[in-house]
């Protein structure tokens, strides 16, 4: 999805001001509360510090102009703070206190700052280490329909992005905004003794800047959010193009460039809105900061007439100037901070979002059976995914006895997956039943029900983990259970190639970390079934053709030793090839989502329907 509009849309916000302004601090108190939650001692330094650092600077100003008037009319009576210094260290010795005075405040100054940087980068790891895995926990919980929603993982992809450093961004700023605020403050009381109106000047001569710099961070925002897709599609670009598991295919079919092409071809269209609204941006930012730049010399003007007028000293003066100046660029930072929190709120907005974002539990509590040993059942199932227009299974009706064998055959598309999905409660039917022994799917507690059913899809998935841990995953109870990994192996015909490799369980598998190992496709997927096998307890096993990588004479291999595996245990295959698919006591052919055939190999046969001939097809290739 495209969003060609995008730049004139960001214009039309920006021409409507900062109406949106009050949710500033929408999120501050609870991305506040996110910080003191992860670490109250280093929030609480990070508070002490920042008080501090902000009291220095105008301390060390008013230091400088003591030295300076000590200069210049050596012998002046000692300062109220000073007046325990011994008498007879006034004149030559005065301006030398005053600057081992001022060398203290610049060392806690910058041991306040050190330590603020300290505290900073603690609880940014800290930090985003905890809303990472809030963000994980969060997708956890997730339903399969989530992650097959683009928008909804567009949503996701946002709040990977940018949530996971934005709370700590917006305490540093709200931290920031505190500490120039309290050295603000004693700007403001050290200026007020030569003139109100240098208070107002700099008050008023800020406030351009910061007006655009709130308008353009909710434009950028704006944008970030309309560019999600297409955004998307570039980091999707960069995997595939820099993926070992793509490597192979992008060079043989030399794709390379048309790729690079297209990721080239989204950046050309998005590059413009940036580059617009960068410039837009600094061009008003600096028109406006211009001002400051006038009130900051006026300012200037002013003090050096009144100390040229000896209304005051040249102490005064050079206290003044500093104060002005720094009092300035104090409250540019207010104003700036102010921004940046209302720019951290809106990304902020993200992490939210998702985290509450409404999961829709899976309804069921019950643990145990109502029919005990009734096995599989669906009654009329029709389920539609989201968005299609025809549903992807319609009135299906079958039922499968334990120690039953099924196999599932037609066209790609044609709903056997999805059957799948509906049995593991990965979906659930918008009508129908489906039910597991006397009881429906959507009243069996979710672990429980899983727990009955392993499964391995043809997509399976590869882990980069040793290949004891890659047999495990089927079993997370299990899942360092050397003796069971053995016993699935064994069961899976993985065992052999295993006992070759040089680490055998503790071989790192994969390309992606030091050491490991690259299987071939047929190992793979014997690593997958034997994955298969680890629940001990399963008694539905489900394989969603995870032997498409081998011959046929080692799937045939595998499907009969499978089949005597699991004598105890129903079983539904999915596979294209009729030679295992005979194997299997009940055959349903599915066209479209719905039955068109069902029975056994023989009674198929005898139909002369659909089976019959993709049978006799395929029997003709071997010949």
């Amino acid at each position: 999805m495209s969003h060609p509009h995008a730049a004139r849309r960001a214009q039309s916000d920006l021409a409507g001001g900062i109406r949106h302004f009050p949710d500033v601090f929408k999120y501050s108190g609870r991305a506040f509360e996110l910080v003191w939650t992860t670490s109250r001692g280093l929030t609480l330094l990070f508070v002490a510090l920042t008080v501090v650092s902000g009291l220095l600077p105008a301390a060390i100003a008013w230091v400088g102009k003591l030295i300076v008037d000590s200069v210049v009319t050596p012998g002046l009576p000692w300062p109220a703070p000073f007046s325990w210094f011994p008498q007879e260290w006034r004149g030559q010795y005065q301006a030398l206190v005053f600057v081992a005075i001022e060398a203290v405040l610049v060392t806690a100054m910058a041991a306040s700052q050190r330590g603020i940087s300290i505290c900073q980068s603690l609880l940014r790891a800290l930090l985003g280490q905890r809303v990472n895995v809030m963000i994980l926990e969060k997708a956890v919980t997730l339903n399969l329909a989530h992650f097959e929603d683009a928008e909804f993982y567009d949503k996701l992809t946002r709040a990977r992005r940018e949530a996971s450093s934005r709370p700590l961004s917006l305490v540093n700023q709200t931290f920031g905004l505190v500490q120039n605020a309290i050295s603000l403050v004693a700007y403001l009381g050290i200026l007020l003794q030569f003139s109100g109106w240098a208070v107002v000047i700099l008050a008023l001569a800020g406030l351009p800047a910061f007006w655009v710099e709130a308008k353009f961070s909710g434009a950028a925002f704006r944008l970030f959010r309309w560019r999600s897709p297409e955004t998307r599609q570039q980091w999707y670009l960069e995997t595939v193009l820099a993926r070992e598991d793509y490597a192979k295919e992008v060079k043989l079919f030399q794709i390379a460039p048309r790729l690079l092409e297209r990721y080239r071809a989204i950046f050309a269209k998005l590059y413009p809105e940036d580059r617009d609204l960068t410039l837009r941006r600094g061009f008003w930012g600096f028109v406006l900061g211009l001002l400051s730049i006038l009130a900051l010399y006026g300012a200037y003007a002013w003090i050096v007439v009144a100390a040229v007028a000896r209304r005051i000293t040249l102490g005064d003066m050079t206290m003044y100037l500093l104060v002005f100046k720094q009092g300035q660029s104090a409250f540019a930072a207010i104003l700036t901070s102010i921004g940046g929190m209302y720019e951290d709120n809106l990304y902020l907005s993200n992490l939210y979002e998702l985290l509450e974002h409404p999961v829709e539990a899976h309804p069921g509590k019950a643990t145990t059976p109502l029919a005990p040993g009734d096995g599989v059942r669906f009654e009329h199932v029709r389920f539609t995914y989201p968005g299609a227009a025809a549903p992807a299974i319609d009135d299906v009706t079958f039922h499968l006895r334990p120690g039953q064998k099924l196999a599932l055959v037609g066209q790609n598309g044609s709903g056997k997956t999805t059957l799948i999905k509906l049995l593991t409660g990965l979906y659930l039917p918008q009508e129908g039943r489906v039910l597991i022994d006397g009881r429906d799917v959507r009243e069996w507690d979710i672990d429980i029900l899983r727990k009955r059913i392993s499964v391995i899809f043809q997509d399976f998935v590869r882990y980069q983990f040793t290949v004891g841990e890659n047999v495990g995953a089927g079993d997370v109870d299990r899942f360092q259970d050397r003796e069971r990994w053995d016993y699935a192996a064994d069961l899976g015909m993985a065992k052999p190639f295993i006992a070759e490799m040089p680490d055998t369980y503790d071989t790192q598998l994969g390309s992606w970390f030091k050491g490991g190992r690259e299987l071939s496709g047929g190992q793979w997927q014997k690593v997958a079934l034997s994955r298969a096998f680890m629940r001990e307890d399963a008694d539905i096993i489900v394989l969603d053709e995870p032997t498409a990588a081998m011959d046929a004479e080692a799937e045939a291999q595998i499907f009969d030793h499978f089949r005597k595996a699991t004598q105890n245990q129903m079983a539904i295959l999915i596979s294209h090839r009729f030679s295992t698919v005979r194997m299997a006591d009940y055959i349903i052919v599915l066209d479209h989502g719905r039955v068109l055939e069902a029975g056994t190999h023989d009674e198929l046969m005898q139909h002369k329907g659909t089976y019959a001939r993709l049978f006799s097809l395929q029997a003709a290739g071997y010949r």
